[in-house]
Formats: structure tokens, sequence, C-alpha cells
């Protein structure tokens, strides 16, 4: 057992509620809506494979310029310590909309491919269900990437991975289990990343167009890389990015034409920067950084779409919107297919000076930028260090609305709504944050110290990290003294160590890390 920082002060808060998880509520938050009466809309924008450096408000070079996102940041609040639930990209999307580590779901490591069974649990509670409640019209846009249940032709619903009797599948027939069982009033989109089949709009619960086309897919040599597979008539990458964006500001015109007085929730799940990185002709060369920063300026270009929405209709001030990424960039390029390419070629840090990329356990694969505006609440021009998840979209949500969540639900979530508002408490929001990589590596941070249970980055250096005979067993960091990672405290520290990876293995074992209950 632990000595020193002792474990059961350290888990104290978690194992509070323990006694108390026969019953049928949790407390989502003490602080509610700060004008009581008064729903914000909610636009929450999830960049795919933006990097923690990407956006020139969080960058030091002059590489990519992003107005949009630093006019965000001007009027509303940046997070320097902000993370997804995963280093990769279905994951981190589970624990956004259900406010639960997707390590707990059947989904232990990677990604899910364009056609296979949703992720999602039935019946489970998410997002825009919760707030559905509440009276809100829910709307998703874009990438999807939890799993739908398509038919195949003889009505049975796909068990398969991705490649497999794509023949079979029925595109004609209604998406089972997919974004209209999970919340959305609406939802236009695609099924999975854009370099996944199938390759078709989906609109509810069903193509808007049957993939009849096969596309031979993208040169795997160069970051416009996508697989092969079925394709629709009317998809072209390039126009996918702009034509959800401009879905979406019709949306919000839409519906302020018809009712401001009904509050919104729109998920934007944007379909870049990741591969293929494909830029409009009227963004490329708008950067220094190659073909990848012009396709980060289009990326801001459609977050500057939604603003100028929200601005036309007046409903700007009414409005929290969050922009933030689902993992950490793979920093390639179109010259050089490969990690750290785009630093050595354009000397731009896409990850900023964290250490690892996409799909590492490491801070590159996880630390996120995170920007939210809500005028007249969050004050402008501010920025906070407070350690904060992407998983924490939902109790924040619940909080604002005056929701009491199930017992079943959002089991990781925190309400990070005093941070937003610079109402500090005095004591960190989040006890513990856990980390997961691409290969389902665990890290477990506590204040500034975070420890890796295992060595190397836990992504896609599976074949590279070679351990030395006198290698710890783990890796052990003060991120805040040492944010790049560099200096490996794990011996140092034993009883640290034994502290937190038995807080880890309680936090597994009961099934949340938040407490259920207040004392």
């Amino acid at each position: 057992m632990a000595t020193g920082w002792e474990r059961r002060d350290f888990l104290k808060s978690l194992t509070l509620g323990t006694a108390g998880l026969s019953m049928p509520r949790i407390i989502s938050g003490a602080q509610r809506l700060p004008q009581a009466g008064s729903k914000p809309n909610i636009i929450f924008i999830l960049a795919d494979d933006m990097g923690y450096g990407d956006p020139s408000c969080q960058s030091v070079d002059d590489k990519i310029h992003t107005p949009h996102m630093d006019r965000l940041a001007a009027e509303g609040m940046r997070f320097t310590d902000a993370h997804s639930g995963s280093a990769v990209c279905t994951p981190s999307r589970y624990a956004i909309l259900t406010g639960r580590y997707c390590w707990r779901s059947r989904l232990k490591r990677g990604v899910l491919r364009g056609y296979d069974a949703p992720l999602i649990e039935p019946h489970r509670e998410t997002v825009p269900s919760m707030l559905k409640k509440h009276g809100y019209a829910t709307a998703g846009f874009g990438k999807w990437h939890l799993g739908l249940g398509w038919k195949t032709k003889d009505g049975q619903v796909t068990p398969w991975k991705d490649g497999e009797h794509l023949q079979d599948v029925d595109f004609r027939q209604p998406i089972v289990d997919g974004p209209l069982s999970k919340g959305f009033d609406y939802y236009y989109g695609i099924a999975a990343s854009l370099d996944m089949p199938p390759y078709c709009y989906i609109e509810n619960d069903r193509p808007v167009q049957i993939p009849t086309e096969h596309t031979p897919g993208g040169d795997p040599h160069t970051t416009g890389f996508w697989r092969p597979g079925p394709i629709s008539p009317d998809f072209k990458h390039v126009e996918v990015l702009p034509n959800l964006t401009h879905r979406v500001a019709k949306y919000i015109d839409d519906h302020a034409g018809r009712s401001k007085e009904t509050p919104f929730f729109v998920y934007f799940a944007l379909t870049g920067p990741h591969q293929p990185i494909a830029p409009t002709d009227a963004f490329k060369g708008s950067s220094k950084a190659g073909a990848y920063g012009d396709f980060v300026v289009e990326v801001d270009w459609a977050i500057g779409e939604v603003m100028k929405a929200l601005d036309r209709n007046g409903i700007s001030d009414g409005t929290l919107i969050i922009v933030t990424s689902d993992n950490g960039c793979p920093a390639r390029t179109h010259i050089d297919n490969n990690p750290y390419a785009m630093m050595r070629i354009y000397h731009h840090y896409p990850n900023g000076k964290l250490r690892g990329i996409k799909a590492d356990i490491w801070e590159g694969g996880h630390r996120e930028p995170f920007i939210a505006r809500w005028p007249g609440q969050i004050p402008a021009g501010t920025t906070s260090d407070e350690t904060i998840c992407l998983a924490d979209l939902m109790a924040t949500c619940a909080t604002i609305v005056g929701e009491d969540l199930l017992s079943n639900a959002a089991e990781d979530s925190y309400n990070i709504l005093p941070a937003m508002l610079a109402r500090p408490s005095g004591h960190p929001i989040r006890e513990v944050t856990i980390h997961h990589s691409s290969r389902g590596m665990y890290a477990l941070r506590h204040g500034p110290w975070k420890l890796i249970f295992g060595l190397g980055g836990g992504g896609w250096d599976k074949d590279k990290y070679q351990a030395k005979p006198d290698d710890p067993d783990g890796q052990l960091y003060n991120v805040e003294s040492d944010i790049e990672e560099k200096v490996n405290l794990y011996d140092r520290h034993p009883d640290r160590v034994r502290t937190l990876w038995n807080a880890l293995e309680e936090i597994k074992f009961q099934g949340h890390s938040r407490p259920l209950s207040r004392t």
C-alpha cells in the first residue's frame, strides 16, 4: 500500500458516494445557470486531428493564421490544460457525447470503421438526449464515427468489421441505432472519417444518394489518401467540409427564423484537418505550412461561418460556443507523409512543444486547444489552467439546464462551469483525469503529476521503442515543470507511483471517476 501521500486521502472524493450507489440520482453540480430562466444555445465544434499548436492564438510561430479562433479566444476563455478522452477519434467522441471514458465500453483500443456496429450502448444518456428533456432542439453535423447499424439485403444488421461482405449492405434500408436514436432530432454527415468508406452523405437515417460507384482510393503515400470503397455520385472529398459548414449555417438561420425562444444544441464534428488533406482552391497557399496549414485555415473559416450565422441572427450573446479537437495532430505533410515531417519541412509545430503526436499517451496525443465563448458570462480575453476533459461536456450542460443526472450516466464527467465563469471554488474541479492511447496504454493525471503505465508512447511507435535492461516499468512526469515530458521521475518517487497505480485500479473497478454524491 502507498505511504506518504495516502491513497485513502487521494481517493476520498471518489469513494464518498460508494454507500449511495443505490440512490437513483447524483448531484450534477452546486452551481446553476447564471441567469435564471435563460438557457443558452450550445454549439460544440470538434475539429478532427487539429493540434494544440495549430490555432494562432495558441502558437508562437506565424505559419498558420486563424482569425476566427483568435476572435473567440479574445471574446472568451482559452483553456491551456484541456484533454480529449483518448488520443484517437472514436473513443474521444464516445466520451464527449456520453460523459464516460470509452475504455469502459467494448472498444478498448483503436477506432471503429465505417461499417462497424454502434458503440454507444442502447438507452445510455447522451448530451443531446439530456438537453432534449429541457426543451432543446438538437442537431448533429459531420463525422459520426461511432458506428451505424447498416442493414444487409437479408434484413440483418451488419455485425462485421469494415471491408467484409460489403456486397451485402443494402444502402436503401434505414440505418438502425444511428444519431437519431442517440438524442439528435436531425443529423447530416458521414459515417466515419473522410478516408473511410462508405463515401456518402447521410441525412437522418439513410444516405442522401446511394453509393453506386466505386473509388480506388487516394495515393497511400500521401496525405491525400483515402481507402477504396463505395461512393455516391454526389460525393467529392474536397467538397465535404464546405458542404457541412453551409448546412450548419443554414440550420442556425432556419432555427432563428422559426423560433428564437427554443434553444438549440448543435454538435458540429468537422472532417478536417484529418486526411485526406484537401483544402479547396480558395484556401490553397493561405498558410506557410503547406497543404495541412491551408486546411487548418479552412477549418478556421468553417468556424467563422458558424459565428457569422450567430451574428446575423442576433443570437451570439445567447450562445455558448466551444471549439476543440478530438486528439492531437499526426504532423504529416503532403510532401513527406510521416510523423514530424511538418516540423522538419515547414518549421511549424502543430502540437506546440508537447511530446508525441496523435495516438500517443504523451501530451501531444491528447492535450487539445479548447476555446469557450459565452458573452456576458465567460469573461473575455481570459485563460484557465484548470485541468479539464472533453468528457466534461455532459456534466457542464447538465449544470446549465439544472439537470440531476442519473447515477448510471456521465460517470467520468465533471462540471467545468465554475472555471468557465472564472468563479473558482479553491480546489481543482477534477481530482484525476485518465488518458488513453490508441493501443490501450493508460496514464493517470493528478495535479502536476502524470503516471504512464508503460514505456514508449503507446501509439504508432509500437515497433520503434526498444526497452533497455535498466529502464523503469513506467513513466512519471511533472507536467507543470516539464510539459515536454523529458525527465522520467518514475524511479525517484516509488510511493507516488504506487499511489497513482492503485488509484487507477480503484477507478476502473468502481465504474466511475467522480463522486456520486456530495457531502
